[in-house]
């Protein structure tokens, strides 16, 4: 089954489209893009290569999708979307390519939900299993672990990194790391406010580990030491739980401070 592309819409004679492929009315797919079966196009879209779009995609309408990187340093060098499979893409949303001195590719998941005006900025790379809400905004170069939830109107300073598990709230500003399992609640910049304890419960955490995470989470943001204090502690944790080891090597491998 060839692709369905209605009337209005213009797809550029370099753009490669999967079985079952559908491009709704008004919609724009240009040279040097990429799309994999069974993905969908509402009203309104525009697709701008290069670009690669994996299955059963849907970008509901009006998504601004491959557009060159907001940076003035972009010299019009080749670079990169690439998107995986069965993700949402819903009313407004803008997804930039990356830039040459950046890595050269925006990267995206699978089985994402980016709701309405969502913006993920040149050279991000977002996991999989993630729901951003109306307004999340990433700038450039941030890198984004699996299951992360940000709410409405969150915005993540560039360069930093979201950990897997971790939940930022309603309008929160984030410009440090946040580590894996974290909540994060608005106070100016975000600020941890415990763990995303109902949401590991959701994905299946026994009380063991969630437990382990808690004892974690105190002593790298209650107990008053310093850092290395908290590394010391969180060591001795790590040794009976795997996902307290993966908070330590986040914590261990960032390039910008930790949120504290």
């Amino acid at each position: 089954m060839g692709a369905r592309v209605h009337p209005s819409a213009v797809v550029e004679a370099g753009a490669r489209l999967g079985d079952g492929v559908v491009v709704g009315a008004l919609c724009y797919i240009g040279d040097d893009v990429q799309v994999g079966d069974g993905t969908e196009f509402g009203p309104h879209c525009s697709v701008m290569g290069p670009t690669r779009i994996g299955r059963n995609n849907r970008f509901i309408g009006h998504c601004a999708v491959g557009g060159e990187p907001q940076d003035k340093k972009f010299g019009g060098e080749r670079v990169e979307l690439v998107i995986g499979d069965d993700n949402t893409f819903r009313e407004f949303v803008t997804l930039n390519r990356g830039t040459g001195n950046g890595g050269g590719v925006t990267r995206i998941g699978d089985r994402n939900w980016l709701l309405a005006y969502v913006h993920v900025a040149h050279d991000c790379t977002i996991g999989n299993d993630c729901v951003f809400s109306n307004n999340a905004t990433l700038a450039g170069h941030v890198t984004v672990g699996d299951h992360v939830i940000l709410s409405g109107f969150a915005g993540v300073h560039q360069f930093c990194r979201i950990g897997a598990h971790a939940f930022v709230g309603m309008g929160a500003f984030v410009n440090g790391d946040v580590p894996p399992f974290v909540m994060v609640a608005q106070e100016d910049y975000g600020r941890p406010r415990g763990i995303n304890a109902e949401g590991l419960k959701r994905r299946g955490f026994d009380a063991g580990r969630i437990s382990a995470i808690k004892r974690a989470y105190r002593a790298l943001y209650v107990a008053g030491g310093s850092l290395d204090d908290a590394r010391t502690k969180l060591a001795e944790i790590a040794g009976d739980s795997e996902d307290v080891r993966m908070l330590l090597d986040f914590v261990n491998s960032g390039d910008r401070p930790l949120l504290r």
